[in-house]
C-alpha cells in the first residue's frame, strides 16, 4: 500500500510539474493563458504540499523554485562551453554596406546571402546550459571565457522554461539572450523605490544588471525582469542549416524567442529593417539601441570565422542616442524623506528630447567620483530612451595635459547633510549615503509629511506642499499626530506660498481642511502602515503586511526570521521594520495617531468570490462610482485590476471619455466591453440599478 501510495505521488508530481511548466510558457511566453489564476494557483499549492510531504521528489528545476531560494553568499565562476564573444558595433550605414560587401567578396560561391535582422536588446547578456530538456545553468558574459554562474537568479524569471517540451530536441546545447528589464516593470519598480525614500535606478539596463547579480533570489523573483533568447549553440544542431530555423524550433521547445526579426536578401532590405525600427523602437514595452545582423547558412560562420574579440559573420548597427553638451555650474544636493542624498548636475540650459534641460541626476558619489567632475566643465547629456537626463561623459579640459596650468576647481561629495549638518553614513552593500537625522532633519520630515497626506496615503485632499511648509514654519506640526490637534482656528489667517503667489486660508477653508483631516481617519490600517512612511514599505508591501499580521502591534512583535519568512518580504524590508518599531520616537508617534483615532487593526470584511479568476481594464471616468471605489470592488469580490489591455484581460470597464486606442485595441483582442451598470449587476445583481 504504501509502495502504490509512493508512485501514484511520484506520477502526480510529475504531471503537476509537466502541467505548470507550460501554463508558464503560455502565460508568459506566448500570452496567451489556458487557465485562471485561481485555478493555477490550486495546482500550485497541491505541488508544494506534495513536495513537502515526499522530499526524496525534490527538483532544483521544480516550478515551486520559481520563488527563488537561499541567498548567495558569492557567485562561482565558470567556464563557457563555447567562447562568449562581442559583436563589432557601427553607428554608420556605409559600414554595414562594406560589412555585406565584404562577406560577399569572401563567399563568392554563393549566389544570394540571407540575412537575419534582430533587434539588439538593450540589456544583460546571458548564456544558458541544458541538458536533457532541462534548465542545468546561467552563466553571464564575464570575460568571455568565464562567467558567474547566476542559475539561481535565472530559474526565479518564469519565461525560462526549466523542463523543454517538444520534438528532436538536442540531447546538450547553450542558448544565449539577454535579460532585460520592460518598461513598464521598470517604472514600477522605481516608483516603489523612490516612495521608499531611495535613490531610482538610472536606467532599464543598470537595473536588470544590477537585479541578476543580487545574492539574494528571492528579490530577483520580486523584480519581474525578462529574458529574450536569440542565439543557439550545441554540437548536435546539424538538423537546422540556417540561424533563422534554429530560432523557430527554440521557440516551439519553450524558449522566450522574440518575433521581431526579418530575413533580408539584399543590403537594401537591411537597411528598410533599420530605417523600421529606428522609429518603431519609441513603441516597444523594452528598450533597444539597435540591430544585429547575422549570415542566415551557419556553415559560412566557419569560412569568414572570427576576429580575437567578434565573429566576422555578424555585426550589430546602433542608434545614436540624442545628446547635448552644457558648462556645469555646480552640484546640488537633495534629502529625500528617508534621508537619501542624491547630488544633482546644474549646468546651462539646453535644449534635448523636445524640452529644455537644466538638471541631471548624477545618482551617487561613485558615479560623481567617475565623472570627476570640474566646475566649469562642459559636460555631455543624454536622454535617449532614458525618462530622466543623465551626464553621459564630459569633453577633454582645454588645459588637462598640461601639468604647469591651474587645477581646476574639482566637485568632491558632501560629508555632512546640506541642511541639518548631520555626519551622512553609508550602508554596506548601498551605494547612497544617507542623513541619519531622521526626526530632526527638515527635508525629511516635511518629505514625509508629502508622503503621509498623499492619495494613496491618508488622501488629505485639502493640504499642499505649500500649507504643510507654512505649518511647519509656524511651528503648528511636529508631527503626523499634531495634523490631528489641528482646530480652525489654528489654520485661518496663515499663508502660504512664495513672494508674489502668496494665498491665505480664510475660515471657509479653515473647516475644509479640519473635515479632510477628520475624515482621514476612515483610511484603513493598510493604508495608514503605508502613510508612516518607513523605508522600502511601499504600497503593495504595506497591505501584504498589514493582511498578514492583521494589527500594529503583532507586526511590531515580529522578529527578523519571522518577517523574512513571508512571501515577497526580503531582507531589506525585514531589517527596515525591525529597526522602525525598535525606535522608542517610532513606537510613541504610532500610540499617539492610535489615540486620535487611526487605525491600527484591519477590520474583518466579507470578501466574495463573484469575480474570481476573472481581470479587469477600467477606463474613463463614472458617475455610479469613483475609479478608486470600482478597483475596490473588484478587489472585494476577488477579482483582478490591469492597468493596461491585454490578451490577459477579460473586460474593460468603459466609461465617459475612453481613450480611443484602449477601445481600439480591445475591440482587436475581442476583449468584452461593459458600462459601470453591467458591473454592477455582475457584483450585485438584484441591488444593481439599471439605466
Amino acid at each position: 500500500m504504501t509502495s502504490l501510495r509512493f508512485n501514484q505521488a511520484k506520477e502526480r508530481i510529475d504531471e503537476l510539474r509537466k502541467q505548470l511548466n507550460r501554463y508558464n510558457y503560455e502565460y508568459y511566453v506566448l500570452d496567451n493563458p489556458t487557465i485562471g489564476d485561481m485555478q493555477f494557483d490550486l495546482l500550485m499549492k497541491e505541488l508544494e504540499s506534495l513536495e513537502a510531504e515526499f522530499p526524496e521528489f525534490d527538483d532544483v528545476n521544480s516550478p515551486t523554485k520559481r520563488v527563488g531560494g537561499q541567498p548567495n553568499k558569492s557567485f562561482v565562476q565558470r567556464e563557457h562551453t563555447f567562447p562568449m564573444l562581442s559583436l563589432a558595433n557601427t553607428y554608420s550605414r556605409e559600414e554595414i554596406a562594406d560589412f555585406v560587401a565584404r562577406a560577399e567578396k569572401a563567399l563568392p560561391q554563393e549566389s544570394e546571402l540571407e540575412w537575419v535582422c534582430e533587434l539588439k536588446y538593450d540589456g544583460v547578456a546571458i548564456s544558458l546550459l541544458y541538458e536533457n530538456g532541462r534548465f542545468v545553468r546561467a552563466l553571464t558574459r564575464g570575460n568571455g571565457i568565464v562567467g558567474d554562474d547566476v542559475s539561481d537568479n535565472i530559474r526565479t524569471i518564469k519565461s525560462v522554461p526549466l523542463q523543454l517540451y517538444g520534438d528532436n530536441i538536442p540531447e546538450r546545447f547553450e542558448i544565449r539572450g539577454e535579460v532585460i528589464y520592460p518598461h513598464k516593470a521598470f517604472e514600477e519598480f522605481n516608483q516603489k523605490r523612490i516612495e521608499n525614500g531611495e535613490e531610482p535606478f538610472a536606467n532599464c539596463r543598470n537595473a536588470a544588471s544590477g537585479s541578476i547579480k543580487l545574492m539574494n533570489p528571492q528579490e530577483v523573483a520580486q523584480r519581474k525582469i525578462e529574458c529574450f533568447l536569440y542565439f543557439l549553440m550545441g554540437d548536435d544542431l546539424s538538423e537546422w542549416s540556417n540561424h533563422y530555423d534554429r530560432l523557430q524550433a527554440a521557440r516551439s521547445w519553450g524558449f522566450n524567442v522574440p518575433r521581431y526579426m526579418a530575413v533580408a536578401r539584399n543590403i537594401d532590405e537591411i537597411m528598410s529593417f533599420i530605417d523600421e525600427w529606428d522609429t518603431e523602437r519609441e513603441n516597444l514595452p523594452f528598450d533597444i539601441d539597435g540591430i544585429v545582423i547575422k549570415l542566415n547558412k551557419v556553415k559560412l560562420w566557419d569560412t569568414l570565422g572570427t576576429t580575437a574579440k567578434s565573429p566576422r559573420w555578424a555585426t550589430a548597427f546602433k542608434f545614436k542616442a540624442e545628446q547635448a553638451e552644457s558648462r556645469l555650474l555646480s552640484i546640488e544636493y537633495q534629502v529625500g524623506r528617508t534621508g537619501v542624498i542624491t547630488p544633482v548636475a546644474v549646468f546651462e540650459p539646453v535644449w534635448l528630447g523636445g524640452t529644455w534641460v537644466r538638471r541631471a541626476s548624477v545618482h551617487n558619489a561613485e558615479q560623481m567620483q567617475r565623472l570627476d567632475l570640474c566646475q566649469g566643465d562642459i559636460v555631455i547629456i543624454e536622454k535617449g530612451g532614458e525618462i530622466i537626463p543623465k551626464i553621459v561623459g564630459k569633453k577633454q579640459r582645454e588645459n588637462e595635459s598640461d601639468k604647469s596650468a591651474t587645477p581646476c576647481k574639482r566637485i568632491d561629495f558632501i560629508s555632512h547633510c546640506p541642511v541639518c549638518g548631520a555626519k551622512l553614513v553609508r550602508q554596506e552593500g548601498e551605494a547612497g549615503h544617507y542623513c541619519p537625522n531622521y526626526n530632526h532633519c527638515p527635508p525629511q520630515i516635511f518629505g514625509r509629511f508629502q508622503h503621509f497626506i498623499s492619495k494613496k496615503a491618508m488622501n488629505i485632499e485639502t493640504l499642499g506642499d505649500e500649507k504643510i511648509k507654512a505649518m511647519l514654519d509656524q511651528g503648528l506640526l511636529k508631527d503626523f499626530s499634531s495634523l490631528y490637534d489641528l482646530t480652525a482656528s489654528d489654520l485661518e489667517g496663515l499663508t502660504s506660498g512664495e513672494e508674489g503667489s502668496k494665498t491665505t486660508i480664510r475660515a471657509k477653508g479653515a473647516n475644509n481642511i479640519i473635515n479632510a483631516i477628520e475624515k482621514s481617519k476612515q483610511a484603513g490600517f493598510e493604508r495608514v502602515l503605508y502613510a508612516l512612511g518607513i523605508r522600502y514599505v511601499g504600497e503593495v508591501t504595506a497591505k501584504k503586511l498589514a493582511r498578514y499580521y492583521k494589527n500594529i502591534d503583532a507586526l511590531k512583535a515580529a522578529s527578523f526570521n519571522q518577517l523574512v519568512e513571508i512571501d515577497e518580504i526580503g531582507e531589506s524590508i525585514a531589517e527596515s521594520l525591525v529597526n522602525y518599531f525598535a525606535n522608542s520616537e517610532n513606537t510613541a508617534l504610532i500610540d499617539r495617531l492610535r489615540a486620535r483615532g487611526l487605525k491600527f487593526e484591519m477590520q474583518e470584511e466579507e470578501l466574495s468570490s463573484t469575480l474570481e479568476g476573472l481581470s479587469f481594464v477600467i477606463s474613463g471616468t463614472f458617475t455610479l462610482f469613483s475609479r478608486d471605489e470600482l478597483k475596490k470592488q473588484i478587489e472585494k469580490h476577488s477579482g483582478r485590476v490591469i492597468s493596461s489591455i491585454s490578451s490577459k484581460v477579460d473586460y474593460v470597464i468603459c466609461g465617459d471619455n475612453m481613450g480611443p486606442q484602449k477601445k481600439k485595441k480591445a475591440e482587436e483582442l475581442g476583449i468584452k466591453m461593459i458600462d459601470q451598470y453591467e458591473f454592477a449587476r455582475m457584483i450585485d445583481p438584484e441591488k444593481a440599478s439599471d439605466k
